[in-house]
């Protein structure tokens, strides 16, 4: 398939006014400055004259397939409060790619998202970005998992185990809850790199007392080892100034990558945030502040951060806001002073560097996965319309 004579927004540091994309086999193959020859076009190509063609939108940070679109309790599966801490729980086990939710995103060019487990837990559990339509078996839509382990500071774990009359009520136990499990998991780390040291690997070797030097498997420990191995990261749930700090010191403390989550007073401290080179992802900002914690809340925040040198995200934390509605958070932002370039590179390629999936999705080169949009004109413009999505080069719309 071809798309030719559209306006077309690479996202990889070029621009084309009048130009075409190919792809095969699920992937791009070619992106063309001219129109493409004549001589090339087919019944199944399309003819963007006029239109704008852009990467699918990622959603860094969302819930979809956990919280299901119009049922109660029986479609919701995001926050096990029971324990406090649950690193080993798995937002696969979790969504339901039938959700019609997936529609709505992937028909408005929300065509990967990051989703997973809530804040009810100071540790929630791993979080996976999937692509939002091509299979109803959740396994046939990965593009990472586990992606990151969720963590959550703030009125969220506290006001859920204030209910319970159990810990953690307060900001400090919270983070306590956090470290401990934490250097629980680098105690068994360090043992089993000192026994497979010792061992060389070869388990068969240890027999009698040295079997002990083996530590007994707990799956909690176990689901933390690729975070403190550093390959995959911490997703810090924090809205206010000192949540934010208090994310940056336990991950510096136990040496771990992380990203802000919705750091909605993002902005009061943008100076700082540009120093700690961390990926922010701001947002839901849509709506009424729904709690004392979010009294701040202002799209002038991912513009701010943005000028300040922080690589930033939109998100909707769908169902807070729905899916199809990323975009016009971007424009938002842009309407409160954001950069539009910045504005599209927050839901496009930022993302996609943030997860650590820019290799594959997030912007228009050769060898990417074919995940585009053609809009009808001005992608944040609020009359310009989708017009035909492209997820991994099957058309959805």
């Amino acid at each position: 398939m071809t798309i030719y004579n559209a306006k077309i927004k690479t996202m990889a540091g070029l621009d084309i006014e009048d130009g075409y994309v190919e792809f095969h086999d699920g992937k791009i193959t070619a992106i063309g400055i001219k129109p493409a020859p004549a001589s090339a076009i087919t019944e199944n190509d399309i003819n963007a004259e006029g239109k704008t063609l852009v990467p699918g939108f990622i959603d860094a940070h969302c819930h979809l397939g956990a919280f299901e679109n119009g049922l109660g309790f029986e479609g919701t599966d995001a926050n096990e409060i029971s324990d406090p801490a649950t690193p080993h729980l798995r937002a696969v086990d979790m969504i339901n790619p039938r959700d019609f939710a997936f529609t709505e995103a992937a028909k408005a060019g929300v065509t990967c998202a990051v989703t997973g487990v809530g804040s009810a837990n100071p540790m929630g559990g791993e979080l996976l970005a999937m692509k939002t339509s091509g299979s109803s078996r959740i396994d046939e839509l990965i593009v990472k998992s586990p992606l990151a382990i969720k963590m959550a500071l703030g009125e969220n774990p506290k006001t859920c185990y204030s209910e319970r009359d159990e810990t953690p009520k307060t900001r400090m136990a919270t983070a306590a809850v956090i470290r401990e499990q934490l250097y629980k998991a680098k105690r068994y780390m360090e043992a089993l790199d000192k026994y497979s040291s010792k061992y060389e690997g070869n388990s068969d070797t240890a027999t009698g007392d040295d079997a002990g030097d083996l530590p007994e498997y707990d799956i909690k420990n176990e689901a933390l080892l690729p975070l403190l191995r550093g390959e995959i990261k911490a997703h810090f749930h924090c809205h206010r100034a000192d949540d934010i700090f208090t994310a940056l010191r336990v991950a510096r403390e136990a040496d771990v990558l992380i990203t802000l989550e919705h750091c909605t007073e993002g902005h009061l401290i943008a100076d700082y945030l540009a120093k700690e080179n961390v990926p922010i992802a701001v947002g839901p900002t849509l709506g009424h502040p729904s709690k004392v914690e979010l009294k701040n809340k202002t799209f002038e925040t991912p513009g701010i951060l943005a000028r300040a040198g922080c690589a930033v995200s939109i998100i909707t934390d769908s169902p807070v806001i729905p899916q199809q509605y990323l975009a016009l958070c971007a424009a938002l932002a842009i309407k409160s002073g954001m950069d539009k370039y910045e504005a599209l590179r927050a839901i496009t390629i930022n993302p996609a560097l943030h997860i650590g999936a820019a290799g594959r999705i997030g912007s228009l080169e050769p060898g990417k996965d074919a995940d585009v949009i053609l809009a009808t004109g001005d992608i944040f413009a609020l009359e310009t319309e989708v017009q035909t999505v492209l997820i991994n080069g099957a058309k959805i719309s």
